[in-house]
């Protein structure tokens, strides 16, 4: 994340924090330090940013849920995996940016899209929605800016 996208980010975080707290100095507000480097960090940037500029953003979570196995009497004997109910190959971030459906796919590293995922971008390409793969909030940025200027 280079120098003026993490400046720019924070700004936005103090004029979104001095208008919920007016009184409050801004030497004593809490900020939330942002990386790229990971995908939850990347997905917490971009979710932030999006909404920061007043749009809509939300993070998908597709994961299934661990639960353990217990008799009637409490006693845990195992553990059973639930499958999550969200849609197959679902992007991580689901916003909604000047009136359009905008599907993000974060990827850091080495990461790439699953065959899910794949037909996932087709079908909300098809269906006339956004979707984009993020790997660092620098190119995030810069699409950002280009699509809310066209749009």
């Amino acid at each position: 994340m280079n120098r003026e996208n993490k400046q720019r980010l924070k700004d936005l975080q103090i004029a979104y924090k001095r208008q919920k707290y007016p009184t409050i100095p801004v030497d004593y507000l809490t900020l939330t330090k942002f990386e790229d480097k990971t995908a939850n960090g990347l997905t917490k940037a971009i979710t932030s940013f999006i909404k920061l500029n007043g749009y809509q953003a939300e993070r998908i979570n597709t994961m299934g849920v661990a639960r353990e196995k217990k008799r009637t009497d409490g006693k845990v004997i195992g553990i059973t995996w639930t499958k999550s109910t969200s849609t197959k190959g679902s992007a991580d971030i689901s916003a909604t940016i000047r009136g359009r459906s905008v599907k993000i796919e974060v990827k850091v590293g080495n990461d790439i899209q699953s065959p899910a995922q794949k037909k996932y971008q087709d079908d909300i390409e098809r269906a006339g929605g956004v979707y984009l793969i993020a790997r660092d909030f620098d190119s995030f940025v810069e699409w950002f800016d280009e699509y809310v200027k066209i749009s």
